[in-house]
């Protein structure tokens, strides 16, 4: 099994809506990037919480519209072992100190799962400690969850409000 790293948070002191992923996935860890597989659908999804295109833009320029629209990212695991992207896969995870992070984030409302797995290990990591932010399990985003983008659409556009 091969042992796989998240990335560092992507957040500021304005972060309003934390979305926390489970571990990236091969593509991403590949590219260094957060959902780099071109199936995955969080960069529409996500654009429409936002309300702009992030799609078109690069990734740099993603995360910049993200931070500018008080919205960050990270995942629940800091390392897991795992062969492939599946989460069913992960064996022996090892927690990002997301309490850590959420003391540094005053003005915090909401934190959006992105998917079953990051919201079970989450709510183990938060569940007493957010009292005061809303803890939202969403639809994965990943393509595996053959669900489609319009049925998960509703779920994530509801984040909205969180921004406002």
């Amino acid at each position: 099994m091969t042992l796989k790293r998240s990335f560092p948070p992507v957040t500021d002191d304005r972060t309003r809506l934390l979305v926390l992923g489970s571990l990236p996935g091969d593509r991403s860890l590949a590219e260094a990037r957060y959902y780099a597989h071109p199936q995955n659908q969080f960069w529409p999804l996500i654009s429409a919480v936002t309300g702009a295109d992030l799609t078109r833009l690069d990734y740099d320029e993603r995360l910049a519209a993200l931070r500018e629209a008080r919205v960050g990212l990270w995942d629940v695991m800091a390392s897991a072992r795992r062969n492939g992207s599946m989460d069913a896969a992960i064996i022996d995870p090892v927690a990002n100190d997301l309490a850590a992070l959420v003391r540094t984030l005053p003005d915090l409302r909401a934190i959006g799962f992105n998917g079953a797995t990051a919201h079970r290990h989450g709510l183990k990591q938060l569940g007493a400690l957010a009292t005061d932010i809303a803890l939202i399990a969403l639809p994965s985003s990943s393509a595996l969850h053959t669900v489609g983008l319009a049925a998960k659409l509703p779920a994530w556009t509801a984040l909205r409000e969180y921004l406002s």
